[in-house]
């Protein structure tokens, strides 16, 4: 039995998944760490802290799947992505506090990228918009506020990285400074045409190029871990952002195939093929997992999905554990007309406005704990649909399923409501983890552990299908009074 080992660094949690050949789980581990709030709207996170909560998972994994690194045909790495971290090349030490993909710091950066009229550059080549999402302004941000950081990063001191950089770094004890394409795609810096680091964006944003690691495709070696770190010398062999791998865990390797994952946001994406297309509805191209060619996809984000369940546990103290919130919202049949609009850190595709800020509107004397919990749930759903009918209009396709995966995808109201809203299918797949499923894949792809794409797509196997249910000129209707409490958290944070 050959295994690969899957390092899921998320945003609120570390995880490691060991999977044998069959796609099977043989063992896990899950830690959460800190979130780190300066300032209102901004959002850091302790790289040392990822690291040791990645290390100590790893460990952990590979000790109850009963096996150690010897056994391991080779690790796959999936990461949040936009987060940015800048270290010592001599010490390993982050200048600073990673800046995470939530932060709204740069706002005003961004605007002044559009005022000056470089938005349509930016686009063309990244496939990105002007937004502090993306890890751009955020490694302008740090090289200007640390101490001495711009110059150091000018004589070749200092790395960036995103997670999956910062993990490989660490995991092989400096030896490699690599990253993947789908990582890159997400920086600003990166011409999706070209497939390299351009020179012009750097220029534009203040980042030279000494500070950047080297881009490679998402499945073949990349580098090795250090014995010191698992206790013997394992190939990384794949290596996506979290959305790219669960696309690839999705089983999504055609046009046409859609996936969404309910995490910390939501993220859904349509596999485009060869085919680059340019949104026209708020949505971003990105890179796809690379084997081969190029590959691209659409993206949509949103920024609070899970997130807002943890705010309902950790900020209200309404429910003692996320999974309590399901029961919570059945207590009542509907949400009483609340309408809850988690825009805590801004609002990601179709509306990309970063001086939202989170709104409930429509309560009343009789609104209860039980509402706010519906409303919540039913407030991912809603952002999704909104994503959704952005993706139709840019693809010019109808989808007839949405595949679904992440934490919250386990939760039956929500499904139901989200197939509801959009009137197809919603397919949960028998393995939820698909995230870290896509990173296992990829490295095992490269390493010989599986095949090749069909053999994949051969293990993916449906749990449960959603069907719709509600009408669609009730679903119209709900859209709509969404579409007015949205427009009450518009803009509200602006100076």
């Amino acid at each position: 039995m050959r295994y690969v080992l899957a390092l899921d660094q998320g945003t609120t949690s570390s995880r490691a998944i060991v999977f044998d050949e069959h796609a099977h789980v043989r063992g896990a581990a899950q830690a959460e760490f800190r979130q780190i709030f300066p300032e209102p709207g901004w959002v850091e996170h302790d790289p040392e802290e990822i690291w040791r909560t990645q290390l100590d998972c790893a460990r952990g994994a590979l000790e109850r799947a009963g096996i150690g690194a010897t056994d391991l045909a080779a690790i796959g790495i999936a990461n949040q992505r936009e987060t940015a971290v800048i270290w010592e090349r001599t010490s390993g030490k982050p200048i600073h506090n990673a800046i995470v993909w939530q932060d709204r710091r740069t706002a005003e950066r961004c605007e002044r990228l559009v005022r000056d009229g470089h938005e349509e550059l930016i686009r063309t080549r990244t496939g990105l918009l002007v937004d502090p999402y993306f890890s751009g302004t955020k490694v302008a941000w740090l090289l200007d506020h640390v101490p001495g950081a711009r110059a150091r990063a000018g004589a070749g001191e200092l790395a960036f990285g995103t997670i999956d950089s910062w993990l490989i770094w660490r995991l092989s004890d400096g030896q490699a400074h690599v990253t993947d394409v789908t990582n890159a795609s997400r920086t600003l810096f990166y011409n999706l045409a070209r497939g390299a680091w351009d020179d012009d964006l750097l220029a534009l944003f203040d980042v030279p190029r000494a500070v950047l690691p080297t881009v490679a495709p998402s499945s073949g070696v990349l580098a090795h871990s250090s014995p010191d770190a698992l206790g013997a010398r394992v190939p990384i062999a794949g290596v996506a952002g979290d959305q790219q791998a669960a696309l690839f865990g999705q089983a999504c390797h055609s046009p046409g195939i859609a996936k969404n994952t309910y995490g910390t946001g939501c993220f859904l994406l349509l596999h485009c093929g060869a085919e680059r297309i340019a949104s026209r509805h708020g949505l971003v191209t990105t890179a796809a997992a690379q084997i081969g060619a190029p590959e691209y996809a659409l993206e949509g984000s949103v920024f609070v999905a899970g997130a807002v369940v943890q705010w309902l546990r950790d900020g209200l103290r309404m429910i003692r554990a996320s999974v309590d919130v399901e029961a919570l919202a059945e207590r009542v049949p509907d949400s009483g007309g609340v309408l809850f609009v988690p825009a805590f850190v801004g609002l990601g595709a179709p509306h990309w406005d970063p001086h939202a800020r989170g709104t409930i509107v429509g309560l009343t004397r009789g609104t209860t704990e039980g509402h706010i919990a519906r409303a919540a749930l039913e407030s991912i759903a809603f952002q999704s649909a909104d994503v959704l009918s952005a993706m139709e209009k840019d693809a010019g396709i109808r989808l007839t399923e949405l595949r679904v995966d992440g934490g919250a995808a386990a939760n039956d109201l929500l499904m139901q409501f989200q197939a509801d809203l959009l009137g197809v299918p919603v397919v949960r797949p028998r393995v939820l983890e698909t995230t870290a499923l896509g990173a296992a894949y990829l490295a095992g792809l490269a390493t010989g552990v599986w095949g090749d794409r069909e053999q994949i797509a051969a293990q993916w196997h449906a749990a449960r299908t959603f069907a719709p249910t509600m009408s669609r000129d009730e679903a119209e209707s709900r859209m709509d009074r969404w579409a007015r409490a949205v427009g009450r958290a518009r803009d509200w944070a602006r100076q």
